[in-house]
């Protein structure tokens, strides 16, 4: 039943409808369903007036004075009216009246209320909400209705959702339910609701007339935004207490289809390997939907709608409309023919309908990876190459060979394996990791006297090995001809080194053995020659021929040059080949001792008490020879001088020990050198008279000397000796440095100084600045030689290289007056003179005052020119009077400058 409402008049009516259907009969096919009775409730608000109702179909319903109305005859769907029923409510005393409609639609059981409306007000009567659907707080109280007996008990209500579509574009507000209460039919009551979109962000989506209860929207919804929202319904009084419970209303917001799928990706890669069977998984694509995936407004379906290429076939792939999922539907994937795939891929939802689902696309690229279905080809059946003999580490000849898989894989990179030809492993084939070329390279020596040539069998493999059911062809296999070219080899010595075995002693000019060398080169006919290469001793002499090798002096074992018996010498032995090659051989000799060593006693000093205790000096017997033709020894006193053996004796105390001793109980301190006859074992005995130098002391309690006599026999060793005198020697000459220098130093002051008259002497005048002259060469002068020049060294006249350009050029020079050592008052004044006349009368020499020519610094310096302090051609047009003014120190100037010429 719909309802208008209005609110026009100061005093608040209302039409409550409330339609009772508990005597509904029975709703079949013919929908025909009974309308026993309609109440409508007036409430007058308070105004206390009769009022009486009529009706505006009187032929099918009535309706009496309480408010019930009832149909007059049974009403079926298609016999309901069209028009709405207008119930008018007319107040007898005043005559004002009050109408609404009502519309008759299924299900019966709905009521409504309203408010009256003034009759002046019917001339534009107001917008009422029909159609509401009301929403009853709970009952507190069991509640009995006159008119039918019925009765609303308190129970629990469950409130079912409120369903709202997206995105509406009705006018707003737009009404949803209306909220009331069974309180309002004695007291005025304000309706409000809370929560999230009421009261809490985000505000303002819902409101709820205060009044009337009427819970509106006030915008559109987004369901992706907020899906539903739960608001509290509240009823109080004017005082603002609580009637009702608060009730919740749930809000769902209807989804509707304004999303596009959307790919997570817009370009998806994938790969297969080339030659997959049908039915090979590739890749698989996702697209989302931002609609609810549980209506058909968010559930998807993949299609491809375009293969580039179409080779092939046009359709190589397919994918699963629900999962994504792409994978082979054809056979014939060759990546050496097409290696890359594109696919659209389209994604619609609606479950894929085309006329009211929105769709998007994006796009699959499908690499097809390589497998190892191309073996390597050689590109020719033979390769050549040559390498000289005994080289190796060279690179023979370089193997290239096709590969028609994706380059730099292990499906298209080459293994080469030698497979014939080489049964010494001389050859070997890496591969060269840039070209992909087989690299055969020569590994051990090769001789061209065993083979000339050598026939190499290569085959060419990848690293791994080949796809099912491929096979490699006969253009994987290659033959290599290699040509040995001959060299000229070194001579060898064989063999090398070379072991003798000789007794020393071996006199000069003695044959030792022949030491001769091999030449391998078999097919040149060439000799070879012998030198001596490394001989430490000097001892031995080759044949330059035949490799005789004989002594040029006595081999002795005891040289310093033999280690371990062993003594080795050098040869070296040249062929005549062009380039030369030679090689060298050790001579090996093991020298055999013989009894040709006297032994000698140790140590040769020693020191003994005055009175000895023990009296005893241990001494030893060496011997340069070996056993058995050194110890043990026979030890024995000399029979001279005669106090030896009676002041001495000797006791043998093993084989190369013996023991010397005092006879007597005191000897005087002193040097004293004892001869001691030593004797070895050897097959010819050598004896040997050795003299002992016995040191004889004032000892302390400790057993060591402690007079100055041990001091002196001590004596002083060569090494010291050389230090004492190279000390004085320095020392000397340090002293005479010094008197050369001190008579130096005299005679340079002797020279400086000037004896002339002080009333003439103008050095005080004269003071010294810093010269700023042209250079490094001009200031070598030295000022002293103006007093004395004839003391100038010849060592610092200047090379000819180094001179300047206005120096005397180097012609033979006149004799000029050369003046006596001796210092003179008077004779710098002559000896100037005279030089200033021999130099007038000199053609070569040039005028020292005149400008000096130093190095040029270029144009366009921003200096000015120097050019405006030239002088006037002489002095003689210069004022120079006002020296005189300056002090007795500057007449002598104004004399030599303001005179005349003279």
């Amino acid at each position: 039943i719909h309802a208008l409402q209005g609110c026009t008049s100061p005093l608040l009516l209302s039409f409550l409808f409330s339609l009772f259907s508990l005597f509904l009969l029975s709703f079949n096919l013919m929908f025909c369903f009974p309308f026993p009775s309609l109440t409508v409730k007036f409430v007058n608000c308070g105004q206390g007036g009769l009022v009486r109702f009529e009706c505006s179909n009187p032929s099918d319903f009535r309706i009496e004075a309480d408010g019930v109305v009832y149909a007059l005859r049974p009403l079926t769907l298609s016999t309901l009216p069209t028009v709405p029923l207008v119930i008018v409510a007319r107040d007898e005393t005043n005559q004002q009246q009050w109408q609404t409609q009502v519309r008759l639609t299924p299900p019966v059981g709905q009521s409504q209320q309203v408010c009256p409306t003034p009759p002046h007000d019917i001339q534009a009567p107001p917008a009422l909400s029909q159609g509401l659907q009301e929403i009853w707080f709970p009952s507190r109280q069991t509640d009995s209705s006159s008119i039918g007996q019925l009765k609303r008990m308190k129970r629990d209500w469950v409130i079912p959702p409120i369903n709202v579509p997206e995105n509406s574009r009705g006018e707003f507000p737009q009404d949803l339910v209306r909220i009331r209460s069974d309180n309002d039919k004695n007291r005025s009551l304000r309706y409000s609701v809370t929560g999230p979109g009421a009261d809490q962000p985000p505000t303002g989506i819902f409101i709820i007339h205060p009044i009337s209860g009427e819970l509106s929207v006030m915008k559109p919804l987004d369901r992706e935004h907020i899906s539903n929202f739960h608001l509290r319904a509240h009823a109080v009084d004017l005082n603002g207490n609580q009637v009702e419970s608060p009730i919740d209303i749930v809000i769902n917001v209807i989804d509707m289809n304004d999303n596009r799928p959307e790919f997570i990706h817009q370009i998806w890669n994938g790969s297969v390997p080339e030659g997959s069977k049908p039915g090979t998984f590739v890749m698989t694509v996702t697209s989302v939907d931002k609609d609810d995936p549980k209506t058909a407004n968010g559930m998807l379906r993949y299609k491809i709608g375009s293969q580039n290429p179409e080779s092939p076939t046009s359709n190589m792939f397919t994918i699963n409309n629900k999962t994504g999922d792409i994978i082979t539907v054809a056979a014939g994937l060759d990546r050496e023919k097409v290696p890359q795939y594109t696919l659209i891929i389209q994604a619609t939802d609606m479950e894929g309908n085309p006329m009211y689902g929105l769709s998007n696309t994006a796009t699959a690229v499908i690499r097809v990876t390589d497998i190892n279905d191309n073996p390597p080809e050689f590109t020719a059946e033979m390769f050549f190459g040559e390498v000289p003999e005994n080289r190796v580490n060279v690179i023979v000849a370089n193997l290239t060979v096709t590969d028609k898989d994706q380059p730099n894989t292990l499906a298209w990179k080459a293994v080469y394996k030698i497979t014939g030809g080489d049964p010494t492993g001389r050859f070997s084939v890496p591969t060269d990791p840039t070209t992909n070329e087989g690299l055969v390279t020569v590994v051990k020596p090769i001789d061209y006297e065993i083979s000339r040539t050598y026939m190499l069998t290569v085959v060419a493999v990848n690293e791994v090995s080949l796809a099912r059911g491929i096979y490699s062809p006969r253009q994987s296999t290659a033959t290599v001809s290699i040509r040995v070219i001959d060299v000229n080899e070194s001579p060898y010595f064989d063999p090398n080194p070379k072991l003798i075995k000789l007794e020393e002693g071996m006199l000069a000019e003695s044959s030792l053995t022949t030491f001769t060398a091999q030449d391998p080169d078999r097919f040149m006919q060439q000799s070879i020659r012998y030198t001596r290469l490394s001989d430490p001793a000097n001892w031995l002499r080759i044949d330059a021929n035949t490799g005789r090798i004989t002594t040029i002096a006595v081999l002795d074992r005891e040289s310093p040059y033999v280690k371990d018996n062993m003594y080795s010498a050098t040869f070296l032995a040249s062929d005549s080949g062009v380039p030369p090659a030679s090689g060298t051989g050790t001579l090996q000799i093991s020298l055999l001792d013989i009894n040709d060593n006297a032994p000698h006693v140790y140590p040769q000093e020693t020191e003994m008490c005055k009175k000895p205790e023990p009296n005893g000096i241990n001494i030893t017997a060496l011997d340069g020879d070996l056993n058995p033709n050194a110890g043990p020894f026979a030890f024995e006193l000399a029979n001279r001088p005669a106090d030896v053996r009676r002041n001495w004796t000797i006791t043998r105390l093993s084989g190369d020990y013996a023991q010397l001793s005092l006879k007597i109980g005191f000897l005087e301190s002193g040097i004293y050198e004892i001869p001691i006859i030593i004797t070895d074992s050897g097959n010819l005995p050598m004896s040997n008279t050795s003299y002992l130098r016995v040191k004889v002391c004032q000892c302390d309690h400790n057993g060591d000397c402690t007079d100055q006599q041990h001091i002196i026999a001590a004596g002083l060793g060569t090494g010291a000796i050389i230090a004492i005198l190279l000390c004085i020697i320095i020392l000397l000459i340090l002293v005479l440095l010094f008197v050369v220098w001190m008579k130096r130093r005299d005679k340079e002051r002797q020279a400086k100084q000037l004896l002339i008259d002080p009333e003439d002497d103008v050095r005080d005048n004269i003071l010294k600045y810093d010269e700023e002259g042209g250079g490094e060469e001009d200031q070598d002068y030295d000022l002293s030689q103006l007093q004395q020049p004839d003391t100038i060294e010849p060592d610092t006249i200047k090379p000819v290289g180094i001179r300047r350009m206005d120096e005397r050029p180097l012609h033979p020079e006149p004799q000029y007056p050369i003046r006596s050592a001796a210092p003179h008052p008077g004779d710098i004044g002559d000896f100037i003179n005279e030089g200033l006349k021999a130099a007038d009368n000199d053609p070569t020499a040039p005028p020292y005052d005149s400008l000096l020519v130093f190095d040029y610094e270029g144009s366009g310096s921003t200096a000015g020119s120097l050019s405006s302090l030239n002088s006037s051609s002489s002095g003689g047009d210069q004022d120079y009077d006002y020296l005189n003014d300056w002090g007795p120190r500057f007449r002598k100037l104004a004399d030599m400058y303001g005179g005349s010429d003279d």
